[in-house]
């Protein structure tokens, strides 16, 4: 799925404006699929020229018009496909998780500084979720799928939460200096010996 799937998705709750996307994913998925304005405009613009958005424009007094975007027949059609055919994958992308690959590298403060910082996303994408919930449910009960959806995403990002918390002292060595990983590819060079044959 790409952007433009997500905004036929969104648009599937009703009418809305670019903006409101934006709030849309930035409240909804963005534990786990990040989008802007440089990509959504772009995408919504992409959908209007297929025909599977409509936009018309609303004048404001006294500031700039805004565009309205509505989901067509075709567009739902062609999310419902998306929907149907899209392979379920689970891919993960987090610079976070290489910068502690190569720990052995960094002074021990930068270290220390990544591993807080990436606590406290934790946290704030915690509370960033249960206030969701809670808005959500002050207006309407969540759907059973959005429900899963941030169910989910609080029981990965408690789980490494622990997980940081508990391990976070193996990463820096008694000496306070981490030894370099064994040479994966000379020993992956190294001569296999065989039995010699009679």
């Amino acid at each position: 799925m790409d952007v433009k799937d997500l905004c036929l998705g969104a648009l599937s709750f009703g009418d809305a404006t670019g903006y409101d996307i934006k709030k849309f994913f930035e409240n909804t998925f963005s534990h786990f699929f990040l989008a802007g304005y440089g990509s959504i405009y772009p995408a919504l613009a992409s959908l209007t020229a297929a025909g599977l958005v409509s936009c018309r424009t609303l004048a404001q007094h006294g500031k700039p018009d805004r565009k309205l975007y509505r989901l067509t027949a075709a567009g739902r059609r062609a999310f419902l496909d998306t929907l149907r055919d899209t392979t379920p994958r689970h891919r993960l992308k987090s610079e976070f998780l290489v910068l502690l690959y190569f720990a052995h590298l960094l002074a021990p403060a930068r270290l220390q500084a990544i591993v807080d910082q990436q606590l406290r996303n934790f946290d704030g994408n915690l509370k960033h979720i249960r206030q969701y919930e809670d808005c959500c449910a002050a207006a309407q009960p969540l759907s059973p799928g959005a429900h899963f959806v941030c169910g989910y995403g609080k029981a990965v990002m408690t789980a490494a939460s622990e997980y940081i918390r508990a391990h976070r002292h193996s990463l820096l060595p008694p000496t306070g200096r981490g030894a370099a990983p064994r040479k994966l590819i000379q020993a992956r060079r190294q001569p296999v010996h065989t039995a010699s044959r009679n």
